[in-house]
């Protein structure tokens, strides 16, 4: 009998520990839906690299950032803009002095049929469709620059009828990918091809000059402060592996950072 109580008491220890490592050893990180395929890749080269863990989800920064002050226990925020992360700073639920520019997001004007979007995107002003999606301005940044480039061109009061509005910039996406709309603004990460270019559709990339930058900022929420995956996964961010996977969906590097063979000292892990 006490031979079996001690086994029991060693597995319970044992099971208590292995449970508090996993955890440790696993970062939860709130992602961008923009940022979807490029987080996956990262995720698993961080993984790879370094033996910590990062579990994903994915959704609009606006609701992510209403969650994150609420309590949700997010432990990493990878926003589409940089006015989110700074205001969790300020409202104290983000660790001050961890929030960086990870990205300067590329908008892209995209239709799923081949030929349909001109390389100019002149369609915005000829017309000829019937709904134009975007993400929601108030949940999201790349609909904020979608309204600041129709407003550029001069088009936002003609179009303003025909706009629909996702979520997020993924079912912005899928309103034109199932046909809900004609075409639509999303980023140019969701649909790039292998090497450069758009990989399915029509599409045009919008200059950088018809919208605010769309700086992508991460910060370290005080939930993953004590948590050394999470502070892991802030530096993977800046190394040379998530640089060149960041480059290769579209975006582009803030600051000059470069993709560069040996990373400084204070980026090495």
């Amino acid at each position: 009998m006490v031979t079996y109580l001690r086994q029991s008491v060693c597995l319970a220890a044992c099971l208590f520990l292995y449970s508090f490592t996993a955890q440790a050893e696993t970062v939860l990180v709130a992602v961008a839906s923009n940022f979807t395929k490029p987080m996956s890749e990262i995720a698993a080269e961080f993984e790879k690299q370094t033996g910590y863990g990062a579990n994903l989800a994915f959704g609009s920064s606006g609701k992510f950032a209403s969650q994150l002050l609420n309590g949700a226990p997010f432990e990493v925020f990878l926003s589409a803009d940089g006015d989110k992360p700074l205001r969790l700073e300020q409202e104290g639920v983000a660790l001050a002095g961890s929030r960086f520019t990870y990205a300067l997001g590329t908008l892209l004007l995209w239709s799923a049929k081949p030929g349909a979007v001109d390389a100019d995107g002149q369609i915005l002003h000829k017309g000829g469709f019937q709904h134009l999606a975007l993400a929601d301005p108030k949940l999201a940044p790349y609909g904020v620059a979608a309204v600041e480039v129709m407003n550029k061109l001069k088009v936002y009061d003609k179009l303003q009828p025909l706009l629909v509005y996702g979520e997020n910039i993924s079912q912005a996406q899928e309103f034109v990918s199932t046909g809900n709309a004609e075409l639509g603004f999303i980023a140019l990460s969701q649909v790039i091809a292998d090497g450069g270019g758009i990989g399915e559709g029509s599409g045009w990339v919008v200059p950088t000059e018809l919208h605010m930058p769309i700086r992508q900022d991460a910060v370290l929420m005080k939930a993953g402060a004590q948590n050394p995956a999470a502070s892991a996964l802030m530096a993977f961010l800046k190394s040379p592996p998530a640089l060149a996977i960041i480059e290769r969906y579209g975006y582009r590097l803030p600051n000059g950072r470069e993709v560069v063979a040996n990373p400084p000292a204070d980026e090495k892990h």
